[in-house]
């Protein structure tokens, strides 16, 4: 018996490890359709606590619940002995359970006192509750006593004692006097734990005759009040100071026992003068703070859920001023037994076997006993598949049947714990207890779990299949639990689809099927941005989101995290308006773009200013980044963190990533990535092959910071090239070769050394195999010996040392061509009038050209006209060329009456083939050009002479001219017109009986048999009458104004007549002469352009030329021009159509300094004399004033005003007071303070008199008999002795109006 003990430790162990996945897996399910039809042994679910203590005014409830299929029934023993309920009237058991209900009304409820303890009993077993030990609260009356009256030095120290009446439970303790007010405690005067009142030292103020203890009982809520204690403090012998000694521990040490789990209570009460401070400390280790607290002044220490460690010797300290004293208390805790695993049920299959354990712990060990359905396994029948090791229970080789429910029981002397565990031997096939088709959503790159929970016994192996197909196996990305749940770490949209999960044991299988659903993240890709914005203006923050687009998005806004404020926010799906911001707007700013999966979010600050801002804040480039380091280092990836530097006062925007290729590029940094703002990590993808080193550059609104210090180094291993070269090409050079060109890719691309590609070729459409060579590390290799121009298939692969690229793609290309070998044939020309035919051919055949069809190029010459010799044809050759998809085109821009002789070559890529045979075509006859010239010469009073030349294109025979012209008058009206035709060989006209000083208007055309071609025009003035046209100087009237000529006849309202540009200059002679007005510009203009003008400029100036528009004429009258002053003047004219500017020679125009017949007024001397003559008068009207003033008597402007009434003197306006108009418009005689011209003459815009020119302004004052007197005095000439007195000043100008 002693060796099969031994053996059963070891056992025990194997099987406990072979089996602890069962016994935590075979929890009965609590799925009503799982329990339904399932044998279980009772289970108690609800039982009243160990200790009950009742309150005799109402009923005794005693809990009992128990769950188990069949319903378990129910029995109670009390104090050890079997409990009759039924024959007890006030006890009633409640139906379906084993709670019982005793009614104590009208009886003694001691009688029901006791332990009790119930059963729950079905055929698979029995379940026991606790022991229940059932008493009745007391709250007893205080002993009778007498207390006397206590008598107590000042200073000295008193114990008033409570000793207050044992209740169940104990008491809550406090004093108070006779009006029920609560005692003040304070660090003098205490209340220790068993409610005696300590002083640790008294006052006068302690004299009082109620002391009353109170003891209250909490279940009976009644409260006992012990007699009055009655203090008296002497002062007749007073206590003086002293050091502290401890009233309570008494002695230096004392001991504490503490059960572990409950709460600690330690006290120290002190006397002594002053009145002592406690202090608390632990010997060898610290005070546990986290569960420590001090009460009472810190005389009482509190420590809760007291664990071992708590144990030790723990000092309290008093202090006063006369010195120290120490207590220690030697704490010791105990323990009750406690759980350190407690036995769980269990599920066996037939033959299965089973472990129950039991452990406990506690201080002393507790001992631990075993029952089988309440009975003791030494009472119990034989059961030789069990075997018991102290906390376990072996129970090997099952059998249906036997079934049961074990306790077990620890117990020491400080309490017990007693727990229920079946063995429930089931036979029973899968169960999947997850609802089927369940749809899983998760978002990508999260943990996803596909739950297959089961049952069944013996326990259902779980196995899993992806789409019906794929076995999944536990492995990366799979993890399957011992529960049967699967778990994808990092969901993948790959791992998306049908997931099917069989569950099977001896007896069955059953499977499930659910489905996965990969969402893609949310995303915020534009966030918002820090906002500076002044006061009353809006605020708008963006926040553009991305989602899965099957998951359905909800944005919300918060500030400060909080709810947005009602008022003037506008929330749109990506963005928020805040409108006239105030202050109060200030904070920060939130979008959170929720989904039922997941979310993003992002915030921004505002900052409100005023609309006037303080002075400017010193914004500066950002410091840079630092403490750069890596990790989640991978092949392809790595995790990149910062330390951001100083903004200065700027907010960052973001930060650029670049990275330095030491291996192929080393110096050289690049770009690699960005990150916000407000970002201080990036996941960086890498390359392989490559010799990484990092740094960080910020960026805020001024500008980039300075790159941060390098990363460390980080190597990627090779790896077989990620892409092929670009731009992959092939051409012919050489007639039949096939040149394969590409862009190489970079040593950072080529991801590992050995870097070379793979050629691959073939005829395109023919169905041969492909052809390769592969070539080093080069940009082109050439094909030769192959058909001329023929389409080839080409593709281009990169490979190393480590493997090849992906599939590459194909191109399409030709091999080398040459010059076409035909011509086109069937060549048909086809003339549709003088200028314009059409040419056709037959276009080649496609092996013919030998290239790339570029088109047909069209030669044809114009071999002679046919009415000119050899030596005047024009033997210049013309190409047309046309696409390789026609086979007709148009020949324009002929000439007529002419013969051309044409070929066609064909183009292609390599050149031009041969000609095709030639073709002669003829044109007919056409109009002819304009004459070659026309111009108007020997001008007389009324003849004119016009001269022209033949047309430089007769374009057929020249049949002759016809000549139009009329007169134009000076109001740019036409005359009638008048036709002359000529022969050919006629090119002058002397016209006559014309109009003299008139302009005329010609217009010349050549004529064939085809009509007349366009014309020609001139304009020309017969001579002016001299006497009449020629300004003098002994005359005071200028010639009458030159007539307007017309437009040009582009302009007029005769299409057919149109100027011919002409083959010389534009413009002729130029006449100048100068009226009274200004200077007579003429001349001849041979030109056709729009706009003409006149410019001119003060001679040696460098001014601008000033510049005045005359369209339409040849002659202009410069007006304003300085007198004596010499200008330049020009012709120009121009035209928006015709970048070229024709302009005449520049020409002097002298200004006289004096114009003729005008006389110096200034000089005169009747001038002079009146002059004179007012300027006395004014000085005899100054001597009167002056007089007048210094006798005291005033100048009556008023009754001046009415004695000399002058319709040319506008009187004050006596209703208002304002002064009238003064004006003088008869002599316009210049008076003292009026501007003469530098010319000596008097202009007349110049002349008149104004208030303004003789005084100071509007300061105008009033005497004492209301009238106005200004202060009009000359501006050089002005009273230096005004002051005080100015207002009674006479006016000189109203003094001077009466002498007038």
């Amino acid at each position: 018996m002693d060796r099969n003990r031994k053996r059963v430790p070891g056992f025990a162990a194997v099987l406990l490890i072979l089996l602890s996945h069962m016994t935590s897996a075979l929890e009965v399910p609590l799925d009503p359709k799982v329990l339904e039809g399932l044998p279980q042994p009772p289970t108690i679910t609800l039982q009243s606590p160990k200790d009950y203590i009742f309150d005799p005014r109402e009923n005794i409830v005693i809990h009992c619940e128990a769950k188990g299929k069949p319903h378990p029934s129910f029995l109670w023993t009390r104090n050890g002995t079997h409990f009759e309920v039924e024959k007890d009237s006030k006890v009633l058991m409640k139906p379906g359970s084993g709670t019982l209900v005793i009614d104590i009304s009208g009886e003694k409820a001691e009688a029901y006192e006791g332990t009790y303890q119930c059963t729950a009993h079905n055929e698979h077993g029995t379940a026991v509750s606790n022991s229940i030990v059932i008493r009745q609260s007391r709250s007893p009356l205080w002993s009778k006593e007498r207390n006397e009256a206590i008598a107590v030095q000042i200073g000295g120290s008193l114990v008033l004692k409570c000793r207050p009446p044992a209740g169940l439970p104990p008491p809550v303790i406090f004093w108070m006097d006779n009006n029920f007010q609560r005692l003040p405690l304070d660090q003098r005067v205490s209340q220790a734990l068993n409610g005696d009142l300590y002083f640790s030292n008294v006052l006068p103020e302690d004299t009082r005759s109620d002391y009353i203890c109170y003891a209250r009982f909490p279940h009976t809520q009644t409260i006992q009040q012990k007699q009055p204690i009655s203090v008296t403090v002497l002062d007749n012998s007073p206590d003086g100071e002293r050091r502290p000694r401890f009233m309570m521990p008494q002695g230096t040490t004392s001991t504490k026992m503490v059960l572990r789990g409950e709460t600690l209570e330690l006290e120290c009460i002190a006397d002594g003068l002053p009145t002592p401070e406690i202090s608390w400390q632990k010997d060898g280790g610290e005070l546990p703070s986290s569960r420590m607290s001090f009460y009472n002044f810190k005389k009482t220490l509190k420590v809760s859920d007291v664990n071992e460690a708590d144990g030790g010797d723990y000092r309290c300290t008093a202090t006063n001023n006369l010195g120290t004293v120490h207590h220690i208390i030697q704490v010791t805790v105990k323990a009750a037994p406690f759980w350190v695993s407690a036995p769980r049920n269990l599920i066996l299959a037939p033959n299965e076997t089973g472990i129950l354990t039991c452990r406990v712990d506690g201080k002393p060990k507790p001992l631990i006993t075993w029952l089988v359905n309440g009975v003791s396994l030494q009472n119990a029948p034989e059961d030789h598949t069990r075997k018991v090791d102290d906390d376990t229970v072996i129970l090997s080789n099952v059998q249906s049947g036997s079934s049961a429910v074990y306790q077990c029981n620890a117990s020491n002397e400080f309490g017990y714990l007693m727990a229920n565990a079946f063995v429930n031997v089931l036979a029973e096939p899968p169960r999947v207890l997850t609802p089927p088709n369940r749809v899983y959503q998760v978002i990508t790159n999260r943990p996803a779990l596909l739950h297959c929970a089961s049952f069944g016994s013996p326990i259902p192996a779980i196995t899993w299949f992806k789409d019906s197909q794929t076995s999944v196996k536990n492995g990366d990305p799979y993890v399957i639990h011992d529960n049967g749940t699967l778990e994808i770490n990092v969901a993948q949209p790959i791992n998306s689809g049908k997931y099917t999960c069989i569950a099977t044991n001896n007896f069955g299988i059953k499977e499930n099927h659910m489905y996965l659903e990969v969402k893609e993240p949310t995303r915020i890709l534009k966030q918002p941005e820090y906002k500076v914005v002044q006061r009353g203006m809006s605020a708008v923050f963006e926040c553009r989101v991305k989602h899965d687009p099957s998951l359905i998005p909800t944005m919300t806004w918060l500030k400060d995290n909080r709810e947005l404020p009602d008022g003037r926010f506008e929330v749109n799906m990506e963005s928020l308006t805040i409108k006239d911001v105030t202050e109060e707007d200030e904070g920060t700013y939130t979008c959170i773009m929720n989904t039922t999966l997941d979310q993003d979010s992002a915030s921004a600050m505002l900052t409100v200013v005023e609309a006037t801002p303080p002075p400017a804040i010193v914004y500066e480039k950002p410091d840079p980044p630092t403490d750069l380091e890596l990790t989640d280092q991978t092949e392809r990836s790595v995790h990149l963190t910062w330390i951001p530097g100083d903004e200065h006062n700027s907010p960052t925007e973001k930060f650029l990533i670049q990275y330095e290729d030491l291996l192929h590029q080393p110096g050289v940094w690049i770009n690699l990535t960005e990150a916000s703002g407000t970002s201080t990590t990036a996941q960086l993808n890498l390359s392989p092959y490559v010799y990484y080193s990092f740094r960080v550059l910020a960026l805020n609104h001024v500008g980039y910071s300075q790159p941060s210090q390098p990363s460390s180094q980080y190597r990627t291993n090779p790896a077989a090239p990620d892409e092929n070269p670009s731009d992959v090409q092939c051409l012919g050079t050489m007639p039949g070769d096939l040149a394969i060109s590409w862009t190489p890719l970079t040593g950072f691309q080529a991801n590992g050394p050995s870097l070379e590609y793979k050629v691959l070729w073939r005829q395109k459409d023919t169905g041969e195999d492909w052809s390769s060579q592969n070539v080093g590390n080069a940009s082109q290799f050439v094909v030769s010996g192959g058909p001329v121009y023929v389409p080839y298939e080409v593709m281009v692969q990169a490979l190393n040392d480590y493997g090849s690229g992906p599939e590459p793609e194909v191109v399409i290309g030709h091999s080398g061509g040459d010059l076409p070998l035909s011509a086109p044939d069937s060549v048909q020309i086809m003339v549709h009038n003088s200028t314009l035919a059409e040419v056709h051919w037959e276009p080649v055949s496609f092996p013919s050209v030998r290239g790339k069809l570029e088109g047909y190029k069209v030669y044809y010459r114009r071999e002679s006209g046919l009415h000119e010799t050899e030596e005047d044809a024009e033997q210049r050759e013309r190409v047309l060329t046309f696409s390789g998809n026609r086979s007709e085109g148009r020949l324009p821009g002929l000439q007529p009456y002419s013969t051309y002789n044409l070929t066609i070559r064909v183009l292609n890529n390599k050149g031009e083939g041969p000609p095709s045979p030639s073709k002669t075509f003829k044109t007919p006859e056409g109009v002819p050009g304009p004459p070659s010239f026309l111009n108007a010469i020997n001008p007389s009073l009324d003849t004119l002479t016009l001269q022209w030349g033949p047309p430089t294109n007769n374009n057929g025979r020249l049949a002759g001219y016809t000549l139009k012209y009329q007169p134009v008058n000076n109001t740019n009206e036409l005359g009638p017109v008048k036709v002359m035709t000529f022969l050919a060989n006629e090119t002058t006209i002397t016209l006559g009986n014309l109009n003299s000083s008139m302009l005329y208007k010609f217009y010349l055309s050549a004529k064939t048999i085809k009509g007349s071609g366009p014309i020609i025009t001139e304009e020309a003035f017969t001579v002016m009458d001299t006497t009449r046209s020629q300004p003098t100087v002994e005359t005071s009237k200028g010639p009458t104004e030159p007539p307007h000529p017309t437009s040009p006849i582009t302009q007029s309202p005769h299409p057919p007549f149109h100027k011919v540009p002409p083959v010389g200059p534009a413009f002729g002679k130029v006449n100048t002469s100068m009226l009274e007005d200004g200077a007579v510009i003429s001349w001849e203009y041979f030109g056709h352009h729009k706009n003409v003008y006149v410019e001119y400029i003060v001679e040696n100036s460098k001014e601008d030329w000033k510049q005045e528009l005359v369209n339409g004429s040849h002659w202009h009258m410069i007006k304003g021009l300085k007198p004596g002053t010499s200008y330049k003047v020009r012709v120009v004219a121009r035209d928006p159509a015709d970048p070229a500017v024709h302009s005449t020679d520049e020409v002097l125009v002298a200004v006289p300094a004096v114009a003729n017949r005008q006389v110096d007024i200034a000089t005169q001397g009747w001038f002079i004399g009146l002059m004179c003559a007012i300027a006395l008068l004014i000085l005899v009207l100054l001597i009167v004033c002056f007089i007048k003033r210094n006798k005291g008597g005033k100048y009556p402007v008023k009754e001046k005003e009415d004695a000399h009434q002058d319709p040319e003197i506008q009187p004050m306006k006596e209703d208002d007071g304002t002064f009238g108009e003064y004006s003088d418009t008869e002599d316009h005689k210049p008076l003292k303070g009026s501007r003469t011209p530098s010319n000596g003459t008097v202009r007349r815009d110049e002349s008149d008199d104004s208030l303004v020119d003789y005084g100071e302004g509007g300061d105008g004052q009033f005497n004492e008999d209301g009238s106005f007197i200004g202060q009009y005095s000359g501006k050089k000439e002005k009273d230096t002795h005004e002051g005080n007195e100015s207002s009674e000043a006479p006016s000189p100008v109203n003094a001077m109006n009466s002498f007038v």
